[in-house]
């Protein structure tokens, strides 16, 4: 290995991936440096069961769309690692995997980025930083308080209900992660006790067409931040929960109260062997509702705009309502084993040694270029579109960016381009 590059990836992912083909396709040399291997964060930080909750058709990534004969599927974990892996061999990227980057800095002097390596130091006219946001697993310090014979895991150690001890589950996080996690021990007749937050709910179907179908037609795929009415707010937002298993199907907490497991409002607080919780379970599940109604309302008023004929659908009604809020419960009690945290994950860019963050450690951009000359993000949701951080807003991301690195780039011989500052 050479220790200059024009171009330095961090990050072997879809992002990375993604730029790496712009990037080739230009003839603009360039590495990545993946600390890992390919596929790793799909393969080894998602459970089991796990798959997208956005058809198949979605994965658009620049020159490799999805290829299999299933476009309105949703792909498994274990699909998802050979779509990525089968992208890579499909243009054969420059990559290094294994190497970890430890900091990135820019030598004002020569005009150069710095990285510091696990396998020693390289030097770049300029650095895409392409790792996400799901950098640690964020766990509230409450958690202490459980004693050692409980088992704690959070949502990106789950593997499945088989490798949980026997006994009953608290799951605390009511997003994409803890519904999904939540059913996948349900189903197979575990007593599952879920924390209920403020993440709001989709349908699945609608009027015919899968919601995704809708939303892509009414352009919310589109949608830039600047546009968006909650401008930068919308990336601190919760996901909808929603589920592709098994062909995709609506998540619907109520249902799951019929069927026997136990909801709660948000967890508040844990006092020797009491949980307490906070009395908004009413409240999330009604907002929760409302947010799915108002999706139903939009593709209504689409449909009746363009005189689409399309199958009405009943009026929702709530099959559960909790008759009263459980304020606590003894854990020992009942016989509660394992505690699952599906509390999200937190940034952590420290490694990026330039002035470009916020005080939340956020990067400050505009569709990913910083105020650091030779400095980009990549990969990070709402970048630039809801899609940003999706396999299906990806491509028009890279390619921007892998055209302003074009910009800034002269020939050194035919079809090859070389970073200048």
């Amino acid at each position: 290995m050479k220790k200059h590059y024009s171009v330095i990836v961090v990050g072997g992912g879809q992002a990375g991936l993604a730029i790496s083909y712009c990037l080739k396709s230009k003839g603009i040399d360039h590495i990545i440096f993946e600390k890992n291997h390919i596929g790793y964060s799909w393969q080894e930080k998602r459970w089991d069961t796990f798959c997208l909750v956005t058809p198949n058709w979605q994965c658009t990534l620049p020159g490799y769309h999805y290829p299999g004969d299933d476009p309105d599927g949703f792909m498994e974990r274990d699909a998802i690692v050979e779509y990525i892996r089968d992208y890579a061999k499909s243009f054969n990227p420059p990559i290094k995997e294994g190497l970890e980057v430890f900091s990135v800095k820019k030598n004002t002097s020569e005009g150069l980025f710095e990285l510091a390596t696990s396998m020693g130091y390289y030097t770049a006219d300029k650095v895409v930083v392409a790792t996400g946001n799901y950098h640690q697993a964020k766990v509230p310090t409450i958690a202490e308080r459980f004693p050692e014979s409980i088992l704690q895991l959070h949502s990106s150690d789950y593997k499945n209900p088989e490798s949980l001890p026997n006994g009953e589950v608290l799951v605390v996080g009511s997003g994409q992660s803890g519904c999904q996690i939540a059913e996948d021990i349900h189903l197979v007749g575990r007593k599952v006790h879920l924390c209920v937050g403020s993440a709001p709910r989709s349908p699945r179907e609608y009027r015919g067409k899968d919601v995704v179908y809708w939303l892509d037609r009414l352009g919310y795929y589109n949608l830039t931040i600047a546009n968006h009415p909650d401008k930068e707010n919308v990336r601190t937002k919760t996901n909808h929960y929603v589920s592709g298993r098994g062909g995709g199907h609506e998540i619907d907490l109520r249902i799951f109260a019929i069927e026997g497991m136990q909801l709660y409002g948000s967890l508040k607080d844990i006092q020797g062997d009491k949980l307490e919780f906070k009395p908004n379970l009413k409240h999330n599940l009604d907002r929760a509702d409302d947010v799915a109604e108002s999706i139903k309302r939009k593709i209504d008023e689409y449909i009746a705009k363009n005189q689409i004929a399309a199958p009405t659908e009943p009026e929702y009604r709530p099959a559960w309502e909790p008759e009263t809020e459980v304020s606590q419960l003894d854990y020992k009690k009942a016989n509660i084993t394992s505690v699952i945290w599906c509390t999200g994950y937190q940034a952590d860019f420290s490694w990026v040694k330039a002035p470009v963050f916020d005080s939340k450690g956020y990067p400050n951009h505009e569709r990913g270029v910083t105020s650091v000359n030779g400095l980009y993000f990549l990969g990070l949701p709402w970048l630039y579109t809801w899609g940003s951080g999706r396999f299906s807003g990806i491509a028009r991301d890279a390619q921007y960016l892998s055209d302003r690195i074009a910009n800034k780039m002269k020939y050194i011989y035919p079809g090859t381009l070389l970073a200048v500052n």
